[in-house]
């Protein structure tokens, strides 16, 4: 992989494409079946499911990723003791680059879930064959070439939607301004795509689709799969915040088949961190994404279920458990359900709100929106960490952030390093007891907002284009409304032994319907305490399972 490709290349080449020992080879065996491929022969081409991870024997094969119209990069050539495959292969997701043999191979192939059980079984072997899919991954997200393409102007609010929806998802993909850029004129003019029809997507399997939605976009490129309606999992996980991919983790790791929903992305709120300084272990810092990756991955390593984005719409009793009504007309069947599901963004009570979010208003502070704000002023509302995380992330790319906060201090409601480093800054400016009034803009785009100071009633209009909304979150239980699942005066989901004297902690008023994370009642709102009742729910499970408590559909008609 040049260079030009990926920065990450020049530091870690070694790690990320490694030339395994013969004894190392002769471990890999057991769990792969022997191939041979021709000289010319494709053995893997982008949006098609490979086989599995690739061990070369003999040979050349080149790895290449399409860079456009009619061309091939050349990413790395691969030899005798390398092995093809990136972190899709861990799930039998369609392949982000292609592999050609240049000369007559020789090798054994490892299916996806021979691979995870490779991983388990030969931890340290297994280590560096992860920490190479890692690496690969970062290195196509750095190269911004392969995956899917979106051509549309580039701040459309459906452009927008769909690039945040694939760098939260950890997909790889290219976005081309279609006011500017020759490739994507080219690509309009080839597939007779009328302007106004914008944003497309050229998914890498060749199908061109007309402004999707999420789920429509995630199935072309497989990240989402149909669900096998035959098999009965141990545990089905609603949510995949820092929660629910704990969960995941330590059900799968502990031998629960297990199976994840998500209506958005992975990571939950916590993914929109720009940066946590204070979680567990990680002296310097980590992105709320990066965090929530690792996470994801972690749980896939262990054969997790991922169908993301699908969302759960009803919980119903079923013979041997529960049967969860998700998108598209199907269910999930599980033995029991985790409640994960977190919370939802609440929204400023302004009018003309809606016109603006996705263009203008924002819940996420990401490169994709810095970049659309570069070297302007914008406005920011909040006072808990994830806003000052925010704030301190734009300031090192914008000109100015104002900081609007309804309280008269910062200080009973965010982390006291964050309020250093926020004050620190000169191009933050705090205004307490202030909160905004009014939006102007026109066609979508904002012009301009108006905020009035509490105390003194004093209006204040400043011409800012782009402002960013942190102001707590409301429980996502909406869903909820019909499925017999006690919630409290607020709407978070009510748990522990004021139901009944015999449950836990984490179970709600249906047995075998366990609740945690930030939907729950009285739970810690902080990322240490999601994952650590993520891990603790499990034993619950266990206990649940090992008493053989299906529930019975008639028990569920008495509830």
């Amino acid at each position: 992989m040049a260079q030009s490709i990926s920065p990450t290349i020049a530091a870690r080449r070694d790690q990320m494409f490694p030339i395994l020992a013969e004894a190392d080879i002769e471990r890999m065996r057991r769990f792969g079946e022997a191939s041979a491929y021709a000289a010319g022969e494709h053995i893997v081409t982008a949006g098609e499911v490979a086989p599995g991870l690739i061990v070369v024997l003999s040979g050349k094969v080149d790895i290449t990723q399409d860079a456009g119209p009619g061309r091939r990069e050349t990413i790395v050539t691969h030899g005798a003791g390398n092995f093809i495959g990136e972190l899709a292969q861990l799930s039998s997701r369609p392949s982000l680059v292609n592999a050609e043999a240049t000369q007559p191979v020789e090798a054994f192939v490892i299916p996806s879930q021979r691979l995870r059980d490779l991983m388990v079984q030969e931890a340290n072997l297994g280590e560096r064959i992860m920490r190479a899919l890692i690496l690969r991954r970062v290195g196509l997200l750095e190269s911004g070439t392969s995956g899917p393409v979106i051509i549309g102007p580039a701040g459309n609010g459906d452009t927008l939607r769909l690039q945040g929806f694939l760098a939260r998802s950890g997909q790889p993909h290219r976005a081309l301004d279609s006011d500017v850029d020759p490739c994507a004129k080219t690509l309009i003019e080839r597939f007779h795509v009328d302007p106004h029809h914008l944003p497309i997507v050229l998914c890498p399997n060749g199908k061109l689709l007309h402004n999707p939605g999420e789920g429509e976009l995630a199935r072309c490129i497989g990240l989402l799969r149909p669900i096998d309606t035959t098999k009965v999992y141990d545990v089905a996980i609603v949510g995949a915040g820092p929660a629910g991919l704990a969960a995941a983790v330590y059900a799968a790791s502990e031998g629960l088949s297990t199976i994840v929903l998500d209506c958005r992305a992975f990571g939950g709120q916590a993914g929109a961190s720009s940066r946590i300084e204070n979680y567990l272990g990680f002296p310097t810092g980590i992105s709320g994404m990066a965090l929530m990756a690792r996470a994801y991955n972690q749980a896939q390593k262990f054969g997790v279920e991922m169908v993301i984005p699908d969302e759960a719409r009803l919980l119903n009793s079923a013979a041997g458990g529960y049967a969860l009504d998700v998108g598209d007309g199907e269910t999930v069947r599980a033995r029991t359900v985790v409640i994960a599901s977190g919370a939802r963004y609440r929204r400023l009570d302004v009018a003309n709100l809606a016109q603006f979010e996705g263009t203008s208003v924002h819940y996420w502070a990401s490169p994709i929106e810095a970049r659309l704000c570069s070297g302007q002023e914008v406005a920011l509302v909040g006072a808990g960490n994830s806003a000052g995380q925010a704030a301190v992330y734009l300031a090192s790319q914008v000109r100015k952030v104002t900081l609007l906060a309804r309280r008269g201090s910062l200080d009973a409601t965010m982390s006291r390093y964050l309020v250093e480093r926020i004050k620190a800054q000169p191009n933050i400016e705090i205004l307490a007891e202030t909160e905004v009034v009014a939006l102007e803009g026109h066609e979508g785009n904002l012009d301009a907002v108006r905020w009035r100071n509490r105390a003194t009633g004093t209006e204040t209009t400043r011409p800012i284009r782009h402002l960013f909304l942190f102001i707590g979150a409301d429980p996502n239980t909406d869903w909820l409304a019909q499925c017999n699942v006690a919630l409290d005066a607020r709407g978070f989901v009510r748990t522990g032994p004021d139901l009944a004297p015999a449950h836990g902690l984490m179970e709600t008023s249906r047995s075998g319907v366990f609740a945690i994370g930030d939907v729950r009642s009285g739970s810690v709102k902080r990322v240490a305490a999601a994952v650590g009742e993520g891990a603790q729910v499990v034993a619950a499970l266990h206990a649940y399972l090992a008493r053989g408590d299906a529930v019975a559909p008639q028990a569920a008609r008495r509830q």
